[in-house]
């Protein structure tokens, strides 16, 4: 079977956080794409559901990952702003729809895309 650039997988929250994560405070952002040719940046839609782009900046709390960055974004196709349920800093969240699309970056590394369809509050793992 061939896989064609940019395939997304789906993959389960669990497998991704398996001890859960935290937003990062004020890090909902409209996601841009940057046109070269004209140096303008534009909002960015998603290909598949043709949906805005919204990026989450998250913390993943698997204690592993001691003395490394522990900062992931995660990218959400909505219709408008997600918004934590929580109101509170460092709200534990869930991903819901979540997929993986890896690839090879700037330096050579493979390294992975996150996109979800949306998130939810939660008081699991990293809450506890």
């Amino acid at each position: 079977m061939a896989l064609k650039g940019g395939t997304r997988f789906s993959v389960r929250f669990e497998d991704v956080f398996p001890a859960g994560c935290v937003l990062v405070p004020d890090s909902i952002t409209e996601a841009h794409d940057y046109n070269e040719a004209t140096r303008t940046r534009t909002p960015a839609v998603d290909k598949v559901s043709g949906l805005r782009v919204w990026q989450v900046r998250v913390m993943d709390m698997d204690p592993d990952l001691a003395g490394r960055s522990r900062e992931v974004a995660v990218k959400i196709s909505a219709a408008v702003q997600p918004v934590p349920d929580s109101g509170t800093p460092f709200a534990p969240v869930e991903f819901e729809g979540m997929t993986v699309t890896p690839y090879v970056g700037q330096t050579g590394r493979l390294t992975y895309s996150y996109r979800a369809s949306g998130f939810r509050s939660t008081t699991t793992k990293a809450g506890k």
